[in-house]
Order: C-alpha cells, then sequence, then structure tokens
C-alpha cells in the first residue's frame, strides 16, 4: 500500500494525518503529526463478533511513552507500567464521541491504540488523539459513521482560542474540548471559572468551526486512501415474533412507571421480562436472544413514549422538578471536614481531609513532574446499587467522574498561599439512581466548607437529560437512572450563582443542534440555582476556623543560602527539629527558601519554628545564649548555641578566676548562659561565660 497523506493549518497549527506507512496489519493505521507531537492511531476489529452480548464491546488505549518526551521511566524496571490516572481520562474522552458512531447490533471487538510517540511540551496532545482514533476508523475497513473531529478553546485574555498553548491554558478563565460531526455536537468536557452560559455557548461556535476543518482534513484522506467497508450481515429478524411481544406486553410499563421507587420499576421490568421469556422463547432456545432483543426494544420505546408523549416521568416528577434533597454537616466527628448529600435515591458522603506539603500528589507524566496540593476522589462501590462486586480497585469510570467533579470544585478553592493546606476531597456514594458525580460536587462543597477551607462561593451540580423522537423533544432535569440509561444525552452542570465551574455532556444520537444545548443549559441553571438555595439553608459560608483535628501550618522564608545548613548531612538538622518539637518541617522551595512548619498544636509549631529561625540566624557579637555542653576538650568546652551552631568558652574564660580542668566546672550535657565574645572571618564562634563577665562587671 503506498503511504498517503494531507496535511492542514487549522486553528494556527499544520496537522498532517498519514496513512500506509506504519502499522499495516492494522485494519486501519494513521500517523498524525503536529509540532513535535507524533501519534500513531491503530484500529483492529476481530474476525467475529462477540456472542452472547447486549453491548458494543470497543476498547480504547491511551499510551503514553515516556521516551517521547526524552524521559526515562521511574521504579525499578524502569518501564511504562500501568496507565497513569491521565491517560486513562484522555481514553475515556476518546471513547465517548467514538463510541455513538458505530452501526447498531454491531458486536464485533474493536481496539483502537493511540500512542504517542514524540510529545511537544508547548500544547495540550488530546484533541489530536481524538482526532487520530476517528482517522484510523475513517481509513479502516471497520463499520464507523464518522469521521469526527475535536477542538480545545480556551478563554485567554477575553478571547477565544483554539488548540493554546499550556501558557495560555494556564491563565485562561475557561477550557473547554468539543468533539463533534460536521453537522452537531457530540462531546463537551469543561472546566471554567465561574463562566456564564452565553460565553460557553461562543466556545462551542469557535470549536464546532474547527472540527469541521478537522473532519474534511479526514475526508479528505479516507477518499485517497481508505478501505471498502466491510458489509455486516444482515441482523437476524421475525416481525411476526416483534409484534407478537409488543401485542404482549401492551402497556403495562407505561401505565406503572410512576410508582417513583426505582426498586419497585426494576421488579416490575424484571417479572415483564420472566414472563416474556416464558411464553415465547421456543424448546431449544434457540429465539432466546432474539425474544429479549425485542422486549428490549418494546421496554425502550414504553419508556421513551411515556416521557415524550405524556410528559410522564418514572417518579411521577414534572420535567424540570427536582428530586428531594436533604443535607448534614459533621457527620464524622473525628474528620476534618464532613457532609452527607442525599437527593432522591443517591447519596453522596463528602470528607475532606487537610494535610501539609508532604502530602501533596506527585504527578509525573509527559510533562515535567509537579506537586499537587489538591485531589478529588470518587469511590462508587457495589453496595451503592444494591450489588455484589469487587471492591478494591479504582475504575475508568471512577476516575473519570471524580475528575469531573474535582473540576468543579477547582476554581472556588483557595489560593495555596492564603491557605497552605494540601486537600483531599473523597466522595463515597452510598446509593446511586443518577447523577452521583454531581451530588459528590454538592457535598464535597459542603464538607470544604465544614472544614473551614475559604472557597469563594458553594457549588451545586446537576445532570440533565434529553429525549428526541422526530422534531419532539425533551429536557429533563436531575435524571435519575432509567432516564439516563434510555435517553439521549446525558448532561451535567456544575456552578456557583455566579456561573459554570464544569461541564460534561455525552450524547447517543447522531449529534446535537445549538437550540437544545442553549435549552438545556437555561433549564440546567434554574436546577443548580434551586440546589445552591437548599445548601444554604443548611450552611451559607465556611467555618470560621479549620477542624482542631487538622494539622497546624506556619510558613517561614529564610535565606535561600541556608537551606542546606537547616537540612543539615543527610538531613541532620531537620530530624533533630522534629525530634525535639514533635512537628514535621518541610523545605517546599529551596530555591525562594520557603519552609513549611506544621503540627498537631501551635506549641508544637512554635518551637520548631522558633529553632528553624535559630539555626539560619547569624551569631552576631554580644548575644546572650543558653547553651549546652556539647563536648570538653583540655583547653576548654564546646557549647552548641542553637542546632547545628557551636562556639568555643576557653578555659581561661570559663570562671572569674584562673582554672586547670575545665571537667571540675562543666559537664557534658550541663546548660549554661553564655555570651558571643567574638566571630571571626571564617565564622568561628568564641564565647564567654555569661556568669564570669557579669562578676568582671
Amino acid at each position: 500500500m503506498t503511504a498517503k497523506s494531507e496535511t492542514r493549518t487549522i486553528a494556527g497549527r499544520e496537522i498532517t494525518i498519514e496513512t500506509g506507512k506504519l502499522a499495516k496489519q492494522a485494519n486501519g493505521s494513521v500517523v498524525v503529526r503536529c509540532g513535535n507531537t507524533v501519534m500513531l492511531a491503530t484500529a483492529v476489529m476481530s474476525k467475529e463478533p462477540k456472542s452472547g452480548i447486549d453491548f458494543f464491546p470497543l476498547t480504547i488505549e491511551y499510551v503514553e511513552k515516556m521516551y517521547s518526551a526524552g524521559k526515562i521511566p521511574g521504579g525499578f524496571f524502569k518501564r511504562e507500567g500501568r496507565p497513569t490516572t491521565d491517560s486513562t481520562l484522555t481514553a475515556r474522552l476518546i471513547d465517548r464521541p467514538v463510541r455513538p458512531c458505530f452501526p447498531k447490533y454491531f458486536f464485533h471487538e474493536v481496539q483502537i491504540a493511540i500512542t504517542v510517540l514524540s510529545f511537544d511540551e508547548t500544547f495540550a496532545p488530546e484533541f489530536l488523539a481524538m482526532i487520530a482514533a476517528s482517522a484510523a476508523l475513517s481509513v479502516s475497513d471497520i463499520p464507523f459513521n464518522g469521521p469526527i473531529g475535536a477542538a480545545y478553546v480556551c478563554d485567554v485574555d477575553g478571547e477565544l482560542k483554539a488548540n493554546p498553548t499550556f501558557e495560555e491554558e494556564e491563565r485562561s478563565t475557561l477550557q473547554i474540548m468539543v468533539a463533534g460531526s460536521k453537522d452537531a455536537i457530540m462531546m463537551i468536557e469543561s472546566g471554567a471559572s465561574e463562566v456564564s452560559e452565553d460565553r460557553i455557548l461562543e466556545a462551542i461556535q469557535v470549536a464546532h468551526a474547527v472540527i469541521k476543518e478537522t473532519v474534511a482534513v479526514q475526508e479528505d484522506l479516507q477518499a485517497a486512501a481508505g478501505k471498502t467497508k466491510i458489509v455486516l450481515p444482515e441482523v437476524e429478524s421475525d416481525e411476526a415474533l416483534s409484534k407478537e411481544v409488543s401485542t404482549f406486553v401492551g402497556s403495562q410499563i407505561e401505565a406503572n412507571m410512576q410508582s417513583g421507587n426505582k426498586e419497585e420499576i426494576d421488579a416490575l421490568i424484571k417479572q415483564l421480562e420472566t414472563d416474556t421469556l416464558a411464553k415465547f422463547v421456543n424448546e431449544d432456545e434457540s429465539n432466546r436472544d432474539l425474544v429479549k432483543r425485542y422486549f428490549g426494544e418494546v421496554k425502550k420505546a414504553g419508556i421513551r413514549n411515556s416521557i415524550i408523549s405524556k410528559k410522564q416521568r418514572p417518579d411521577g416528577r414534572k420535567l424540570d422538578e427536582i428530586r428531594d434533597i436533604s443535607i448534614e454537616v459533621s457527620a464524622l466527628p473525628a474528620t476534618h471536614g464532613s457532609a452527607v448529600f442525599t437527593r432522591g435515591e443517591t447519596q453522596s458522603l463528602g470528607v475532606v481531609t487537610l494535610g501539609t506539603d508532604r502530602d501533596k500528589q506527585i504527578i509525573d507524566g509527559l510533562k515535567d513532574s509537579e506537586k499537587n496540593p489538591y485531589m478529588f476522589h470518587y469511590n462508587f462501590p457495589p453496595y451503592s446499587v444494591g450489588e455484589v462486586g469487587f471492591m478494591g480497585r479504582t475504575s475508568r469510570r471512577e476516575l473519570g467522574h471524580g475528575a469531573l467533579a474535582g473540576r468543579a470544585l477547582q476554581s472556588v478553592l483557595p489560593s495555596h498561599e492564603d491557605f497552605p493546606y494540601t486537600i483531599r476531597i473523597v466522595s463515597e456514594i452510598l446509593e446511586s439512581n443518577g447523577s452521583s458525580s454531581m451530588a459528590s460536587v454538592c457535598s464535597g462543597s459542603l464538607a470544604l466548607m465544614d472544614a473551614g477551607a475559604p472557597i469563594t462561593a458553594p457549588v451545586s451540580g446537576i445532570a440533565m437529560g434529553l429525549l428526541i423522537s422526530g422534531d419532539d423533544y425533551v429536557i429533563l432535569s436531575d435524571i435519575q437512572g432509567l432516564e439516563d440509561h434510555y435517553g439521549d444525552m446525558d448532561f451535567k452542570v456544575a456552578g456557583t450563582e455566579k456561573g459554570i465551574t464544569a461541564l460534561q455532556l455525552d450524547i447517543k444520537v447522531s449529534g446535537l443542534s445549538e437550540d437544545i444545548l442553549r435549552n438545556a443549559l437555561a433549564q440546567a441553571k434554574d436546577g443548580r440555582l434551586h440546589i445552591l438555595n437548599e445548601m444554604s439553608k443548611v450552611m451559607q459560608t465556611p467555618r470560621a476556623e479549620v477542624s482542631s483535628f487538622a494539622p497546624k501550618i506556619e510558613f517561614v522564608k529564610i535565606n535561600p543560602e541556608k537551606v542546606g545548613m537547616l537540612i543539615g548531612p543527610g538531613g541532620k538538622q531537620i530530624k533533630a527539629i522534629e525530634e525535639e518539637s514533635g512537628a514535621v518541617v518541610f523545605v517546599v522551595d529551596g530555591e525562594k527558601g520557603e519552609v513549611s512548619i506544621s503540627g498537631k498544636n501551635a506549641e508544637e509549631v512554635a518551637i520548631a519554628k522558633r529553632m528553624v529561625l535559630g539555626i539560619v540566624k547569624d551569631v552576631e557579637r554580644g548575644e546572650v545564649y543558653e547553651g549546652r555542653v556539647i563536648k570538653i576538650v583540655a583547653f576548654g568546652a564546646f557549647i552548641e548555641l542553637l542546632p547545628g551552631k557551636e562556639g568555643l568558652l576557653h578555659i581561661s574564660k570559663v570562671a572569674d578566676h584562673h582554672i586547670k580542668d575545665v571537667s571540675e566546672y562543666l559537664k557534658e550535657g550541663q546548660n549554661i548562659t553564655v555570651k558571643v565574645e567574638n566571630v571571626d572571618p571564617q565564622g568561628k564562634i568564641s564565647l564567654v561565660r555569661a556568669e564570669a563577665v557579669a562578676a568582671t562587671n
């Protein structure tokens, strides 16, 4: 196969997509180049469909090779290990717009692998990864209703800029990743600093213009080098059986959808399925999968028709109505901050722990390593949905939900300079029936205020749903499980009273119009403000002080040239300070001389601070110290004035009269008051006993 490539300049960046050169045994493969970033994307499909499943078995792998950034992996083996959190989140980001583009009832396993071969440290590569995945599928023989494109837009100094640099991203007030076709939006992932709905829509429009260009370059490559798509066998069908199943189930689902209880509705549907299978599955069970499929179609149609046509929701709520909310703060007495947020049958326990600089998370990826003082962890145990399952391993879903909730709260956190704590928020999902990530935003916000973290404003979150039938559609506020599962959109919006702080959109149809998106944002704002109002009834502002269980922290600045003196050989000096004071001493930034001192109480911190400042303080002539005798020699005694600083008390200065043996007057370990007589140019300190000075005066 002859290599083919297409090159375009899009949003100020030259992008080249090439196929037919690398990884040619895959069903489809492309190399995408932009700046110094080079990615290889491959798409492979199993020879036969996977039997016994009712979902599309798609796997996305985003692989970061450390050599791409000129780095050698850490650890004993010096190999790339399990995917980092960031690479896992990127894989999820790619999956979300790609998955809806495959045919219905397509059960072949498909694996897409995007490998970063060379990394440009000036800009984020995620939008390229989505383009690469789509391009590999487009040129392959795998059935795929694409291509899709992607764009990353930031609001930089008041200007919406597509595919910005890392430096521009850091000073932006809005970061939004958008994926879609040339006709509609399919996926949005955003973080913001209390940005208005109108500004979000403007950013999406900018992104969509770029998306159209990225789709066009893929279409040109597909036309030049794309393989003929395989023809899928016709899906087994039996129209007579389909009608019989539909008649048998009838309107039972629609008539019994308003109980409002998840267990009752689940039990009803399960019993209907059991009855349907018992009636229509033949003796050899050869049509069992077909009967199950037709029941699933009738079930889905019944639920959707109830909502779209009758405007009836499973729990009887109005389309824009929020479920009942209950809130409890300070739920856990020994933690630094806690809150239980319950909305309907979804419940999140938010717990905040305040740590020191030593607790910062070290993030080591393709970019330079950094220490993060903020973490949000989301846990979804199987008991939250009444199931038995494996516990202990963090799933991709948990990482994704935690990242979204964490991003929603990040813009309201105090600066590390104003609040020098490492903050960890954990959301334990205790019950789940829709929108547990947004419940996590609410519980996390309340727990932060309970911990005394001076956030700038409370944050709430809401999940919106959408059902479309032809030209008719309904937007649902605060969706629950059934509405999410059988709906066409999952749209999560978090923010303060002032504006949006995070946004996530996934759709299951071919795309979303701007009008629907605008209406959904407006309805989400009303719901978000309602939830904020309920939260304010329990807690309006952060507590004035942090918990008594939280560490006490103080920062001191010392001369950077004396950091080594403070640390001492092998950390000897800091260890000595920590042993004596009980506090933790940590050099935050050696180049700036920033030192963090933390302890269980203010007394420990005060003792350690005094010792730190004493070590780095210059000893001056005439100063008086309460020292300790550390060594006696024939010509005098060495006195420790401060940790790491000692001077010589000559035998002639021990007393106000002549003595022959120092040991008759001093003992090692004895405390003694001395005065600095002289400090020579080499820093050697000469002492005189204070009592002797007083006697001569």
